[in-house]
């Protein structure tokens, strides 16, 4: 009887957070280079009540154990990192990278480690520095900073990330910049810090990370488009049947609640 309660509530509880990471992926569904969340569940250690008997030949048969589960709990809050759908702006500075990999960028130029993002809707300052939209600087392959010269009127950004400047006499040329790109080995291990930003941790590259270029098949990074952005991978149709889904599982858990207590209400009352 309050076996059954306790599981109710466990399962109240992780219907909840799942309402809570479908809540926002559907917040975020415009947001540039976002990825959504899942949750998964698992099963709580059960109850033995009676163990296992084992057979003897043509004697005595096997007898199975006998086990009450005792709810469920959150397994892992996974963020699902398969890309999103491209977004054509025809903004030279809009950046979406089409395979693996993330930008690197850093709120100062001595931040060793890099933030890394899949938002590239950068933009030129005032200082004709390469920077996100929150001022954080992008950086190039081996973590320099991007900053063109007053000569350079124009620019493209090549496949391998490489930005071909147009110069007040209308030639072109390949610059010394280079947008670079980081590969991790577990994208799942990343952690959010806000923003389209991801901290890396141990669990998502155990040797830290190297900025390199963009489009390399050796380093499994994928090519820089320019002009596009990509779009949150969001889907709305999943995410409203998963909400459909736990809506039923909570209610479904609160009615194992009520049961349980009505349940408990008859034993009480056999005293009277």
């Amino acid at each position: 009887m309050l076996r059954s309660m306790y599981s109710g509530v466990s399962g109240m509880r992780g219907f909840q957070t799942k309402l809570d990471v479908i809540g926002n992926n559907i917040s975020n569904v415009n947001t540039v280079g976002f990825k959504a969340g899942r949750v998964m569940f698992k099963d709580i250690l059960s109850q033995t009540v009676s163990g296992v008997t084992a057979p003897e030949e043509g004697a005595v048969g096997g007898v199975n154990a006998k086990q009450i589960g005792l709810g469920v709990a959150i397994a892992a809050i996974d963020t699902v990192h398969t890309p999103g759908s491209a977004m054509t702006t025809n903004v030279a500075t809009d950046l979406r990278i089409d395979g693996d990999g993330f930008f690197a960028v850093t709120a100062s130029p001595d931040q060793e480690v890099p933030y890394l993002t899949r938002a590239g809707n950068f933009t030129l300052d005032a200082n004709r520095q390469l920077v996100t939209g929150d001022g954080y600087f992008v950086n190039t392959v081996g973590g320099g900073l991007i900053t063109l010269g007053e000569e350079v009127t124009a620019f493209s950004i090549a496949q391998d990330g490489t930005i071909i400047a147009v110069n007040a006499d209308g030639t072109s040329e390949p610059t010394d910049f280079q947008v670079g790109v980081v590969r991790v080995v577990n994208p799942n291990g990343l952690e959010k810090i806000g923003g389209n930003m991801y901290r890396v941790t141990p669990n998502a590259s155990p040797d830290g990370v190297e900025v390199v270029a963009a489009n390399d098949a050796e380093a499994g990074t994928g090519a820089i488009v320019s002009g596009q952005l990509e779009m949150s991978n969001v889907d709305l149709t999943s995410e409203f049947t998963e909400m459909i889904i736990a809506q039923r599982g909570f209610q479904a858990n609160s009615r194992i609640i009520t049961t349980s207590d009505e349940v408990l209400q008859e034993v009480v009352n056999l005293k009277r």
